[in-house]
């Protein structure tokens, strides 16, 4: 059995019980969450500002975890920790500010949406730095998919139009897909918990004086408090452990595609909840980029 497994259940399971059991289940979990995320961020980010609510999340979502990594610390040498501040910056705290700056200006399913395209990003730099293959079913998926970016960044969404909001969800994105490979390289084998920890951590030192510089002045109404607590405590310390797991059990290219499921959660709960209605290029552009990330992880 895995270390991953050893940390989930302490009885020993086989793995493939683990893989069609808990796997499932965790990546339901875990796209249910990260879905409400936009959600959180659409009522918090017009008041705190990307920086500032970035921060939050980080340092929050660290504090959640740090308990883990002083019980792994033995795992995490001084010189590792250069590496986790990289991977920190370019997994965590440059994506939150931009979906934190975009959420400004898009509604939520729009942004999560762009989440999404992590998945082909994924795919294109391990092909790009790591020697994957692109098969012609692939390269058709990836096309499909910024074919459906392009419709999102053209649409306007309740009177607003959302251009740049969109690259700055696919910026994100992109990040994403840069860090998932960087973690499945360089720290392959570390405890995924205490690993999450380091990377949010890090990633907070590295966003902290840019938060500061534009904390508001302005005060804060107590619901976007809360929202931003649920994204560090929630979305981002408890997400984020589960995240740093499927990694390390399943792999970064498959882990990633709980971000095709985000979305769906993402539109419901701002439809429910924040009464923003899903549009027609919407609901093109998410059937584009939905559909282009199942055929790119679908099964020969």
């Amino acid at each position: 059995m895995n270390r991953v497994a050893d940390i989930v259940i302490s009885a020993p399971v086989p793995s493939k019980v683990l893989r069609d059991w808990v796997t499932p289940l965790e990546l339901g979990l875990l796209a249910a969450i990260w879905g409400a995320s936009f959600m959180f961020q659409r009522v918090a980010a017009p008041h705190f500002g990307a920086f500032p609510l970035g921060e939050l999340r980080l340092a929050l979502g660290a504090l959640v975890l740090l308990p883990f990594l002083w019980r792994d610390r033995a795992s995490f040498p001084i010189r590792l920790w250069p590496v986790l501040a990289l991977i920190g910056a370019i997994n965590s705290a440059v994506p939150f500010a931009l979906f934190a700056w975009a959420s400004q200006h898009a509604p939520a399913g729009v942004i999560a949406i762009t989440n999404s395209t992590a998945v082909l990003f994924t795919a294109l730099v391990a092909f790009a730095f790591y020697g994957e293959r692109i098969s012609g079913r692939q390269t058709l998926a990836l096309a499909a998919g910024f074919a459906g970016v392009v419709i999102l960044a053209g649409a306007k969404t309740a009177g607003l139009s959302t251009g740049w909001a969109v690259m700055a969800g696919v910026g994100a994105a992109l990040l994403y897909g840069i860090g998932v490979n960087l973690i499945r390289s360089k720290l392959a084998g570390l405890p995924p918990i205490a690993l999450a920890a380091a990377t949010l951590s890090t990633a907070a030192v590295v966003l902290l004086p840019f938060a500061i510089a534009t904390w508001p002045t302005s005060p804060i109404p107590a619901t976007s408090w809360l929202a931003a607590v649920a994204l560090g405590v929630v979305c981002s310390g408890i997400a984020y452990a589960l995240y740093y797991r499927l990694i390390q059990r399943v792999g970064g290219t498959r882990a990633v595609t709980v971000t095709y499921l985000v979305p769906l959660f993402a539109v419901l709960w701002a439809w429910l909840l924040l009464g923003e209605q899903p549009t027609l290029p919407m609901l093109v552009a998410g059937a584009l980029i939905l559909g282009s990330v199942a055929l790119t992880q679908a099964k020969r």
